[in-house]
């Protein structure tokens, strides 16, 4: 069944019967109820795309990120998106994944904007110098950052973690220990939690009147891969670190495994930890003392909230929300050589 065929049974125009099954206020209670009872008689199912196009809606919201196996295997971030999921279905909205490669994200931004393929954004792994929240901003879309961006000037909606505590917080329990030589384990620079998390670390050591040493920062790692290659790295030293801070959990995987690879006992030989740990599917046994963040349901329903307010024409200004990180205790660290043994 057909609007047409409604309007034809009514007599009315296919306007009336569109405004009608939409809610439209100007149309007469009388001949809404009508058009519903016919379109509920007929079994009538309106085509959504068509009226996103006519209502200039999509009904989505979009989040472009660039698919490597990597990212594939970040359970944590799948179930962030599956929570968001949940909550815009609540709404009618769909959640859009729109892969490209790291070449491609910014044109993949501009074809959907072209397009009119979403509402909202959500831009994931904010950088220092994000030139995707610049181009948001200018075209006037919508978007909620999960993150922030140093260097980005004007007012946005965000959701992120004070990671500049957090890494302090870990690096002062080692400190605390009685570490004097802490490794750094972490992500590119570029990326903004890295940069906020290193310099908790950094101001951490600053504050203990420790000494930062260069040849035990490595700074490239967020996956399994190269996790563990840093690892190795710093375990390959003339002179090593007793401890070690890792920034993201994807590399903390591989970091962890690279230690217990070459005959570390983790809280005796080497103390480690990780920021957010190892995730659900670690085949670790022992507990990893890490820096724990708000669940991934939480997260995914907290970014969801935001973007339909933003939609709702909130002030993006209102619309920042930071979470304080906590420390979780485990079995992978503690003082250089009396720590209890974290057997794998």
């Amino acid at each position: 069944m057909s609007l047409k065929k409604i309007a034809e049974e009514l007599g009315l125009s296919l306007t009336t019967v569109s405004r009608a099954l939409n809610g439209y206020p100007e149309v007469a209670e009388a001949t809404r109820i009508a058009v519903q009872q016919a379109a509920a008689r007929h079994h009538y199912q309106p085509d959504l795309r068509a009226r996103g196009l006519a209502l200039g809606r999509a009904d989505a919201v979009g989040i472009v990120f660039p698919i490597t196996p990597s990212d594939l295997g970040d359970l944590q971030f799948l179930e962030v998106v599956h929570a968001m999921s949940e909550s815009f279905a609540q709404v009618g909205m769909d959640l859009l994944i729109i892969s490209a490669t790291a070449k491609d994200e910014l044109a993949a931004y501009k074809r959907a904007i072209a397009g009119r393929r979403v509402d909202a954004f959500v831009v994931a792994r904010t950088k220092v110098d994000d030139d995707r929240l610049e181009l948001l901003n200018s075209n006037r879309m919508p978007f909620v950052a999960y993150g922030r961006s140093a260097n980005f000037a004007a007012p946005y909606a965000w959701f992120d973690f004070d990671n500049v505590a957090g890494a302090r917080m870990g690096t002062e329990r080692l400190i605390g220990f009685g570490h004097r030589t802490i490794g750094y384990l972490g992500a590119p620079p570029a990326y903004n939690f890295a940069a906020q998390r290193f310099q908790g670390f950094t101001g951490a050591l600053q504050g203990a009147g420790l000494t930062l040493d260069l040849n035990a920062v490595q700074r490239f790692a967020l996956d399994r891969r190269s996790g563990y290659a840093a690892m190795q790295r710093l375990l390959a030293l003339p002179e090593p670190p007793t401890a070690v801070l890792v920034d993201n959990h994807l590399a903390g995987a591989g970091a962890v495994h690279a230690a217990l690879h070459a005959g570390r006992v983790l809280g005796v030989d080497l103390s480690v930890i990780v920021y957010d740990g190892l995730g659900p599917d670690s085949v670790i046994r022992s507990p990893i003392t890490s820096i724990d963040q708000p669940t991934a349901d939480l997260v995914g329903t907290l970014l969801a909230e935001l973007v339909l307010a933003r939609l709702k024409g909130v002030a993006p200004e209102s619309l920042q929300r930071l979470r304080m990180p906590a420390l979780l205790a485990g079995e992978s660290d503690g003082p250089p050589s009396m720590a209890r043994a974290c057997v794998a």
